[in-house]
């Protein structure tokens, strides 16, 4: 197949287009002027230059393509305007679904988030994993990243309904190589690699390795429903900040922090750090929206995605130290902060 992948410079993108191209399929890779394209090193693709913004573009590069991955995403916890990112996620969303629909792709994949599955309230201390059917509603998209991305989610569904072929994914919380920017969750690993987290907030997540989440994609071209969505995340990975800071240290060869910071503490912490930031500019340390999520622990069930696309379970432990090696092989680790 012939297929179209924005975002393709991302830690999800990268990893698609080298999971495209290794099953043989053709690429067209959308990617920004001037982005960081080390994730992309190796890969067979087309480079498209552009954005989210130029239908025109869009729509010619994707004129021959069977196929379209919308992947890119305004993926931060704290800016200083918000604006560029609802821009990205909610209308580009819209640009790129009927762009697609226009140049005749016979499936539409758009990427959404986790984050738009509704969470689950402890019960006699256990939560229950969320799925697709969970109840949510834009109450529980308690940061902009998530609000605009659900704002961007109700687009698909909409233009599904109205004929588009559009399937969309879930992924969790992806790890694994090929995270050049990084994403929230890579920057986590690295503060971790380099001594920089001296406590932790109870909290839970559920992992999944980055290549099952790109089979993931291509499985839900391929097999998946329109207008369905599917998780993509690990029937074994719902796990407590505690386990997986533990597997960390087992892996990296370091002790994990012991404190456990209380969630008043880490507010507090946080609305510093971003008052701090709104004067210097810098992002904050401990921006607000990531206490917020950290206050639910986001375990889900990734069944129907298992059962219908087949998605692969591979090793998370293996991704975790594939994680590792490849922040050391490109120097992150010695960058300055």
């Amino acid at each position: 197949m012939r297929c179209f992948v924005s975002g393709a410079s991302g830690f999800i993108g990268a990893n698609l287009v080298h999971e495209l191209a290794a099953q043989g399929h053709e690429v067209q890779a959308l990617v920004r002027p001037g982005s960081d394209r080390r994730g992309l090193a190796g890969a067979s693709f087309e480079t498209v230059e552009g954005d989210l913004h130029d239908r025109d573009r869009l729509e010619a590069a994707m004129r021959d393509c069977d196929w379209c991955f919308h992947v890119a995403a305004s993926y931060r916890l704290w800016l200083p305007d918000y604006r560029p990112m609802y821009a990205t996620n909610v209308e580009g969303t819209r640009n790129v679904i009927e762009a697609a629909q226009a140049a005749g792709c016979s499936r539409i994949v758009y990427t959404s988030t986790v984050g738009c599955i509704g969470w689950r309230e402890p019960i006699n201390g256990e939560i229950a994993p969320a799925d697709e059917l969970t109840a949510v509603s834009e109450a529980q998209m308690i940061c902009h990243y998530k609000r605009s991305k659900w704002l961007a989610e109700r687009i698909a569904l909409d233009l599904a309904a109205r004929g588009a072929p559009v399937v969309i994914v879930n992924p969790s919380a992806p790890v694994g190589p090929r995270d050049a920017k990084p994403t929230p969750t890579g920057g986590f690993l690295l503060d971790f690699l380099k001594g920089r987290m001296p406590a932790y907030l109870d909290t839970g997540l559920n992992w999944v390795p980055v290549h099952d989440v790109a089979v993931g994609h291509i499985r839900a071209a391929e097999r998946g429903r329109v207008g369905e969505r599917y998780i993509l995340g690990h029937a074994e990975g719902n796990w407590t900040m505690q386990q997986s800071l533990r597997v960390m240290g087992e892996l990296a060869g370091r002790s994990p922090p012991r404190v456990r910071l209380p969630y008043g503490v880490a507010l507090a912490t946080g609305l510093v750090c971003e008052l701090v930031a709104r004067v210097t500019g810098r992002p904050p340390r401990a921006p607000l929206a990531g206490v917020r999520i950290a206050r639910h622990r986001m375990f889900i069930n990734p069944a129907k995605a298992i059962r219908e696309l087949g998605l692969p379970q591979s090793s998370l432990t293996d991704s975790f130290r594939a994680a590792f090696d490849w922040f050391r092989a490109n120097g992150y680790l010695t960058r300055r902060p």
